[in-house]
């Protein structure tokens, strides 16, 4: 109402000014007394007001209506507006059909470019893998969550060569950008630890509007760093399998021909070489039984184990066991578990493994008439608790170069000695998978001349009471100084 007199006004003075001041003119040059001058200023105001009222109010209530057209006007607002138009010409009327069709027709377009804007940031916000957006200057112009831990956080545009700065990445960017349709490149990313990725390139057809954000091209990562860790694995793994394989096969032929040949009736080579053939053929054994307990292992590594084992009875258990291969060295096993050792989430059988191949290891390694200490606790140095078991040898150490691939399959340290020993490369990284199951870990440490100290961490399953006080390098030091 007030918006419509406001614009009266306007019209009325709008109007007046001409009229006003051709009568101002004329008194000021004496072609008009002073009362017929006022009264036809007086006239003019009067008729400019007639004129002026009825058009002001009906355009403020058309204005009114119109900016009520919103995107989600329903027909009322319309039928509202449609009415206020008669109070102007024919042609207004005319135009008024047209003009709805227009406003219709761009409102379901910014309708449709609405969704279709809001699918597209789902659908990127979405993405497991990191996606990348560049416009055509190579400029970074939108990434989702998983790509931050590339790229960073995209407040403003910037070149992709500051996120990644593969030749090949940024040469593949090029050239889609350029008009090529796709282009798929592997890249190695340093870091702390380096990862292979796979990137895939695509240009986003322009479909004669802006793309999002201006992105002329899409940008998506794969992390294949695992396949292509496993791939190299796979065929190590049948490499160092078959070369293990080979020697104990060629001895047992070569036997097995002279046996039929030259020994035939030899009975002290005969006796000789079955003896050899049979460590051989045990040898084998052992690297087929160790084979298919990695396999296993690796088949449920990412499962994590239900079940609980109290550690101390299951490694006086495995001590047991391997008292009398101990004693043929002359070497005893000593165990100080503490009294809060506490009960841990795992598998029984592959726990035992564990500690049979640690304990293994150390009667192999240890010098004859040794002790071997086994001591455990549980840690007051982390949180949350973990139980810790070590066993210490007193053998030559280890050198330290070679202490970080020690698990490694098929690593050796001194290759003769271990098959001497009977090994097959494959304990310690039967250990290490264990412990991969179970969320474990395992430290090594060696000195050479002294020995070895390999320590097992397991996440304890019951919260303890009084934890051990001393950290397990010290107990393991204190038990050995006895």
């Amino acid at each position: 109402m007030w918006a419509g007199f406001k614009r009266a006004l306007a019209f009325v003075l709008g109007f007046a000014m001409p009229g006003s001041a051709v009568i101002v003119a004329l008194f000021g040059f004496g072609f008009l007394a002073g009362e017929p001058a006022f009264g036809a200023a007086a006239a003019v105001l009067v008729l400019s007001l007639l004129a002026a009222l009825p058009l002001g109010f009906a355009l403020g209530a058309t204005e009114a209506e119109i900016e009520a057209l919103g995107p989600e006007a329903a027909s009322p607002a319309e039928h509202r507006l449609a009415r206020s138009l008669r109070r102007f010409s024919p042609m207004a009327q005319a135009l008024w059909p047209p003009v709805l069709r227009l406003q219709r027709a761009w409102r379901e377009h910014a309708a449709r470019g609405e969704a279709r804007l809001a699918a597209a940031e789902a659908v990127i916000t979405a993405m497991p893998n990191p996606l990348i957006l560049i416009d055509r200057e190579r400029r970074i112009v939108r990434a989702n969550p998983p790509a931050a831990e590339f790229v960073g956080s995209v407040a403003e545009p910037r070149d992709l060569a500051a996120a990644l700065r593969n030749p090949a990445l940024l040469a593949a960017a090029d050239a889609v950008l350029r008009g090529t349709a796709a282009q798929n490149v592997e890249f190695a990313l340093s870091g702390s630890v380096i990862r292979q990725l796979e990137a895939r390139f695509a240009r986003i057809p322009r479909s004669g509007g802006p793309g999002l954000d201006g992105a002329a091209a899409i940008l998506t990562l794969h992390d294949v760093t695992g396949l292509r860790r496993a791939e190299q694995m796979r065929a190590d793994f049948i490499a160092n399998a078959g070369h293990e394989l080979k020697t104990p096969l060629a001895t047992l032929i070569g036997f097995i021909e002279t046996l039929l040949g030259p020994a035939r009736d030899d009975a002290e080579a005969r006796e000789r070489f079955l003896a050899i053939m049979r460590e051989e053929a045990h040898r084998m054994a052992r690297l087929v039984e160790d084979l298919r307990s990695l396999s296993r292992i690796e088949q449920s590594e990412h499962v994590t184990p239900t079940g609980t084992v109290a550690l101390a009875p299951l490694i006086e258990h495995v001590a047991a066991a391997l008292e009398l291969r101990a004693a043929e060295r002359g070497m005893r096993i000593r165990l100080d578990l503490a009294a809060d050792l506490p009960e841990v989430q795992g598998e029984r059988d592959e726990l035992a493994q564990l500690f049979q191949n640690l304990l293994d290891n150390a009667i192999k390694y240890g010098r004859p008439q040794t002790e071997i200490a086994v001591t455990g606790g549980l840690s007051a140095e982390v949180a949350p608790a973990q139980a810790w078991v070590a066993v210490a040898d007193r053998g030559e150490g280890i050198p330290h170069d070679h202490l970080p691939r020690l698990t490694e399959r098929f690593y050796r340290v001194d290759t003769g000695r271990s098959r001497e020993m009977g090994g097959t490369g494959l304990g310690l990284a039967i250990v290490k998978h264990v412990l991969n199951r179970h969320r474990g870990h395992l430290d090594i440490a060696s000195t050479l001349g002294v020995g070895s100290i390999f320590t097992v961490w397991l996440p304890a399953a019951t919260s303890p009471r009084s934890p051990s006080t001393l950290s397990s390098a010290e107990a393991v030091q204190a038990v050995i100084e006895r």
